[in-house]
């Protein structure tokens, strides 16, 4: 029994239509991307985001039908064609794996006009564009359209294709928008052998004119030839499969691949305040009222709106923290209800001035005390006395004061006596020697 298992084994696996386990080989080298593999997603003219987390719903907005996967998604306009090979070795059943592949990426875009366009250029030893960007602007169109492709069975002439979509499907006449409109131009050719012509020089043409290809090669695909064919960096743009059974998967690839990630949605878009999506997976940041955005284009400032002097504040401007700004009025002034000019306070009507006898109101809002007649202020400026009190201690305070000064201006007197009684002796002496020295 043991020695017919290896044989029920194999026959199982060719019912579940799995391919035998892959040996390493010359198509396990860097380059190009086996499906079920590791490895970066790519997108037109960019390097790939990250995938949006699943389970968050996308907006719907701009969304005209078809399947979408998880995530946070819009496919961004392209102007896409599908180059196929319908040689000999592709066979009829295999020929309808590639068509339903195409069918299912057709699924993952939002087609139309102002979104993406796409056209069907069917290759074997002759190429037949089966039809343009501009024939078909719903997905129910394109997918029938695509389910009417028949095969051309003969060659395998890739780089005529190639050259084919260049000169004819990727015109403005054929519905292809102009450099000015920002459209990205992408090409996927599916293969499932070697080009029987020259693809290098027409590829890099293809390319320099703007075309971003990817190659996706099936089970004896030439591997050299793929990459000959892709865009760089080709790990991003080269596919391969092992059977064309398996081929429809690669189209939840390409939707990433053409998946324009919303940033806002995604809350990766680092703004402090507002993040305002623009579409096609860009966006912006604004700032709340009364903020403005910093040089970062990411961070906000309070904007000082007392130093713009557009407040209309009489007295005082004072900015808040939210971004706004309120009145305040000098001491002895109170904000009006239009909450912008100041009155001068009533402090002596108000009771709180301190006066004893009389208030006085000054123009500047504030106040001074006053005194009924036959009274003064005293130095406190607020309580007042009867000025023949006042007298009275002035009077006493000048008594104690006057007997010091006598006693100290007697003191002084006696002094000076003695000094001018010393002078007038010195001066004596000083004229008798002057005289004596004239008579001798």
């Amino acid at each position: 029994m043991l020695r017919y298992l290896p044989g029920l084994l194999l026959l199982l696996w060719q019912l579940l239509l799995l391919p035998p386990p892959a040996v390493p080989g010359p198509l396990d080298r860097p380059g190009f991307l086996r499906l079920g593999t590791r490895g970066p997603g790519g997108s037109p003219g960019r390097r790939p985001a990250p995938a949006a987390p699943t389970g968050t719903p996308y907006s719907g907005v701009g969304q005209h039908g078809g399947a979408r996967g998880a995530g946070v998604c819009k496919s961004m306009p392209l102007d896409l064609v599908f180059i196929i090979d319908s040689s000999r070795s592709v066979r009829p059943l295999e020929f309808t794996k590639v068509k339903t592949f195409v069918s299912r990426v057709i699924d993952t875009l939002d087609i139309g006009p102002a979104d993406t366009r796409v056209a069907v250029v069917n290759y074997a030893s002759t190429v037949k564009i089966e039809f343009h960007l501009q024939t078909h602007s719903d997905k129910q169109s394109l997918k029938q359209a695509v389910a009417r492709i028949t095969p051309l069975s003969t060659g395998t002439m890739s780089g005529l294709a190639i050259q084919t979509a260049m000169d004819e499907a990727f015109t403005v006449e054929a519905g292809a928008r102009g450099p000015a409109s920002n459209i990205p131009k992408v090409a996927i050719i599916v293969t499932d052998g070697r080009p029987q012509d020259q693809v290098n020089e027409v590829a890099a043409r293809a390319q320099a004119s703007g075309i971003e290809l990817y190659a996706v090669g099936v089970d004896r695909a030439d591997m050299e030839s793929l990459k000959m064919m892709a865009s760089e960096p080709l790990d991003e743009h080269v596919f391969y499969v092992e059977t064309y059974g398996v081929i429809e998967k690669l189209s939840s690839r390409f939707q990433k691949t053409f998946c324009a990630l919303d940033p806002c949605a995604l809350g990766t878009h680092q703004c402090q305040h507002v993040c305002v999506s623009d579409g096609e997976g860009k966006h912006h940041c604004e700032c709340s009222q009364g903020y403005s955005l910093n040089a970062d284009k990411k961070t906000c400032s309070v904007i000082d709106k007392c130093a713009l002097n557009t407040h209309g504040c009489e007295h005082i401007c004072v900015n808040d923290r939210t971004g706004s700004y309120h009145c305040e009025c000098y001491e002895g002034y109170t904000l009006n209800e239009d909450r912008k000019t100041c009155s001068a306070q009533d402090q002596c009507a108000l009771g709180t001035h301190g006066c004893q006898h009389i208030c006085v109101n000054d123009r500047a809002g504030s106040h001074h005390c006053e005194c009924y007649e036959g009274y003064t202020l005293n130095e406190d400026k607020k309580t007042c006395s009867a000025i023949a009190e006042a007298r009275r201690l002035i009077s006493t305070e000048d008594a104690c004061a006057c007997e010091a000064t006598l006693a100290f201006q007697d003191k002084v007197s006696s002094y000076l006596q003695r000094l001018n009684t010393k002078l007038d002796d010195i001066l004596e002496k000083l004229q008798a020697n002057e005289y004596g020295q004239i008579h001798r």
